[in-house]
Formats: C-alpha cells, structure tokens, sequence
C-alpha cells in the first residue's frame, strides 16, 4: 500500500514512516514524504548476496572453478517481492553470478514443488527468497524435500522467528539447508543498545505474549518509531512542526544519527533518503540466529553507492 499511496502522501506534503523498505521510495525527487529506518530491500539483497558470496562461496571447492549460480523465487505480480529483483541481480553480475530463470512463487504458496523441480535443473547454488515467511518457509521445505541442496538468501519480511518453525527439518536436522536473510535489525532481545526498552516495554504493555513468542517485527516497529520521534523533537525545537518542517529541519538534519537495535545509523539529507548504507546478515544455525557480516555497500562499492544505486 506504501507504493499506491505515495503519490498521496506527497501531495499532501506529510511524512509517512512505515514498513515498506522499497528502494522506489529513497529518492526525494520522486517520493519525497515517503521514509523509514531501515536499509531498503534492494540495499536488503545486494548485502545478502554478497554475505553469501564472501562467506560461503569462497569456502566451495568449485570457487575459481566455474561461476556461482543464483536463481530468484518471488511473487512476480506483487511489488513488495519484485522490488528488489532489478537489483540483485545487477549485484550478481558485479559479483560475477551465472543467473538463472525465476521462478514465481505465489505469497499464499504452501506447495513449490513445481518450481523446485524446473531450479533443480539449473542448479543453483544459492537462491534469492522475496516473499514473506509462509511461502518462503513452504519453499525451504520442498527444496529440501526434493534434494535441491543450493543455499538460501531471503529479505526481511521472510525471515524471522517463525521461518525455522515452519521449516522444520530444511532448517533444524544435521543435513538442514544453509538458510541466511537480510536483518535490518537485530532479533528480539539479542543483544544491542535499546533492546532492554524493546524487551521491557513488550512485557509491561503486552504481558500475555512471552518473550520466545515475540518476532523481529516488534523491534523493526521501534525503529521506525525511534526515527519520527527524533525528527519531530528537532523540528519542534526548530519551530516548525509543520510537514515540511518536520522534514527539512528533523529528518533531513539526521547524519549518522544511532538508534541502536542492531540497525545501521541512519542519515537523510535533501537528494537521498536511504536510510543506511549496509545490512546485518544472519544465519540459522545450531539452533539459533548468529551473524555472518555486515555488509556496507557504500564502503565496498562508494561510486556505484553515490552514483549508481539510488531509488531501485
């Protein structure tokens, strides 16, 4: 709905902080009211795909050998899923990734196999996940199922507490898949500065859920609070809390301003809305979520960052 509404929203020249990360929405010459803490979901899947590439690829005994190949499953008709498409794959050329056919895979998905079968022929070694946790966990399951051995990369929206649940042995048996995702946050309660207030507020207003119940969405939820609650109070220290107040003279003063929560330190100036320039990427194992690495593509790749990858 954040896409759709856009337009509305900068009509009416009032900021409007939520939960889609789309990369469309970073550039203030087109969606200029359109904000959030997190790194966009393009930002999401360059750093996963690079993770993968740094962390496991170099380990294969066929790395020097041949080409890594990278296929995409998601939800052609939706534009949460797509996306990010355009470019992950523009980072699997850079990383020099042989590309495979997408496959779409329906957000409502609890059968893949389908797809699994027309992947198994290309042979991936690592497929991109798009959707949320419930299609993505059913196609861990059948990948699984069925033999495909590649390893799995997943946006934020798919990967939380649930996904090992529903996974089951694709991700928790001794032969289970390497199954990592793009965390724009730290999970609840692992440590970092702010969790205790994310934890402690959790328990004092909502009591009834306990902690191991708890999902990432709670904090990915402060981190978008934490963002307008800043820009406001230094817009109404400027004087000025109209929209366009809140924006020139709260969000877009921000410079490397930290929130904590395991999330990148966020900047906003007047051409560039990207919150951050990196992404924590994590990995089940053992039971449990461990980081892999903090991928900052501005670092890795400065020209391309400043020059190339805004607003897709």
């Amino acid at each position: 709905d954040t896409e759709a509404l856009s337009p509305t929203v900068n009509k009416d020249k009032i900021p409007y902080v939520s939960a889609s990360y789309s990369a469309h929405l970073t550039n203030p010459a087109k969606s200029r009211y359109n904000l959030f803490f997190s790194s966009d979901y393009s930002t999401n899947a360059r750093a996963c795909l690079t993770a993968w590439f740094d962390k496991k690829w170099k380990k294969n005994p066929a790395y020097g050998k041949r080409k890594p190949r990278m296929a995409c499953c998601y939800m052609f008709a939706s534009p949460y899923c797509s996306a990010p498409i355009k470019a992950i794959k523009d980072q699997a050329k850079l990383l020099g990734f042989e590309i495979g056919p997408d496959q779409d895979v329906s957000l409502f998905a609890i059968d893949t196999k389908s797809q699994i079968m027309a992947l198994k022929k290309f042979q991936p070694d690592v497929i991109w996940h798009g959707n949320t946790t419930m299609s993505v966990s059913a196609t861990i399951r059948d990948a699984y199922a069925l033999g495909l051995k590649a390893a799995h990369i997943v946006d934020n929206w798919g990967f939380d507490e649930n996904l090992p649940r529903l996974a089951g042995a694709a991700m928790n048996s001794k032969d289970a898949l390497t199954v990592m995702g793009a965390t724009p946050c730290k999970f609840f309660g692992q440590p970092s500065d702010n969790m205790d207030n994310v934890v402690k507020y959790a328990k004092k207003y909502n009591p009834g859920i306990p902690a191991k119940k708890r999902l990432i969405r709670t904090v990915q939820a402060w981190g978008d609070a934490l963002v307008l609650w800043e820009a406001m109070k230094r817009a109404d220290k400027a004087g000025d809390l109209s929209g366009p107040g809140i924006m020139t003279k709260g969000f877009e003063t921000m410079r490397n301003f930290h929130i904590g929560l395991g999330a990148g330190d966020v900047t906003y100036t007047a051409t560039d809305h990207r919150p951050t320039s990196g992404c924590l990427v994590q990995e089940w194992k053992a039971g449990k979520f461990q980081p892999v690495e903090f991928v900052n593509l501005k670092s890795r790749w400065p020209k391309k960052w400043a020059s190339e990858w805004l607003g897709w």
